[in-house]
């Protein structure tokens, strides 16, 4: 399980209000819970996973993660760009004490980088980064992942491959994924929230919460 108790995330802008996130938001993600997150690019997305990824800190309020949570797939976060995609997931295989090269196979077999797992992340692309990215979170094992748009990068054989995966990684554990896009959450998720305006409105109908979205 994952509680959110009274949390308040903002940043604060030289002269001007302070930018708010998160207003006093009390939630919970359980063993089993699809949970998209919708909002506009802007709406703080990113922030919001890596408050839950535990990569960021509340203001005010508490967050309790009583559950394995992988880290935020997202713009770079978990990779080293002066490490190889191999060395990275060496890094990673250390911290988890998982079989090295076994991690670094598996890592490059998902992902298909080919020569470029043995070259640094700061040449990568975009979509060579969600890759990787992917493949590192898709070799372990997490009781809660959070993921993003990431789910999009490739060519069609290799998002049906990536949607494939997370089923089968999905079953008994929860999935938190946000995006602006309602075609991802339609996808991987059961339920919906939208954050807007510094506020996490829950919807158990994934219809009602489209098009509640569509409508701001």
């Amino acid at each position: 399980m994952i509680l959110l108790e009274g949390v308040t995330k903002f940043y604060a802008v030289r002269g001007k209000p302070p930018r708010f996130i998160l207003r006093d938001t009390t939630a919970v993600v359980r063993p089993g819970d699809r949970l998209g997150i919708l909002g506009r690019n802007g709406a703080g997305k990113s922030t919001l996973m890596r408050l839950l990824g535990g990569v960021e800190y509340p203001n005010k309020g508490r967050i309790v993660r009583r559950m394995s949570v992988s880290w935020p797939l997202a713009h770079g976060i978990g990779v080293h760009g002066s490490l190889s995609g191999a060395d990275n997931a060496r890094f990673i295989a250390r911290i988890y004490d998982r079989d090295i090269e076994e991690l670094v196979w598996a890592v490059n077999d998902f992902a298909e980088l080919g020569d470029y797992m043995d070259m640094p992340v700061s040449t990568y692309s975009a979509g060579m980064m969600a890759r990787l990215q992917l493949g590192l979170s898709m070799a372990m094992d997490f009781d809660c992942y959070l993921i993003d748009e990431a789910t999009s990068v490739g060519d069609t054989r290799f998002m049906e491959r990536t949607q494939e995966t997370l089923e089968n990684k999905l079953r008994n554990r929860a999935l938190v994924m946000v995006s602006h896009h309602p075609y991802h959450i339609r996808s991987f998720c059961r339920t919906a929230a939208i954050l807007h305006d510094g506020r996490l409105t829950f919807f158990e109908d994934l219809d009602e919460a489209i098009a509640t979205y569509e409508a701001l």
